[in-house]
């Protein structure tokens, strides 16, 4: 799998990890699917451990768990993470997307095809 995570997005990640109290197995899950204006829908979840059939992506110190559907959508991506006033959340590149997006289903303000973002409010608990 070709999926990159910036050091942004890693630290974003590994803080939900450390902050859920879910244990030294936990990781950041998450789930993304097609719809939207960038093409891809997604939230995101900690989870004490993978589910049946989850890829289990290793970084330097987190794991990452994608389910294989949502694995086989993010490949050749980078997650980034995004902090300011006008957005805070993960960001999705695709290097690969081409054309301008007028759904109007989008974040407001994102007209690069290219860039799917997540807001910290698509947070799931348990």
């Amino acid at each position: 799998m070709n999926l990159t995570v910036t050091p942004k997005a890693e630290k974003f990640m590994q803080r939900m990890v450390r902050f859920s109290g879910s244990g030294a197995s936990a990781g950041f899950r998450l789930v993304v699917s097609p719809g939207g204006c960038s093409g891809l829908s997604s939230e995101f979840t900690v989870e004490a451990n993978p589910q049946a059939g989850d890829k289990v992506l290793e970084l330097e110190s987190l794991k990452v768990f994608l389910p294989m559907e949502s694995a086989l959508l993010l490949d050749g991506y980078t997650i980034d993470f995004a902090d300011s006033m006008m957005e805070t959340g993960l960001k999705f590149h695709n290097p690969n997307a081409r054309g301008v997006c007028g759904c109007g289903s989008g974040t407001p303000g994102n007209t690069d095809p290219t860039v799917a973002t997540v807001s910290l409010g698509s947070i799931g608990r348990r």
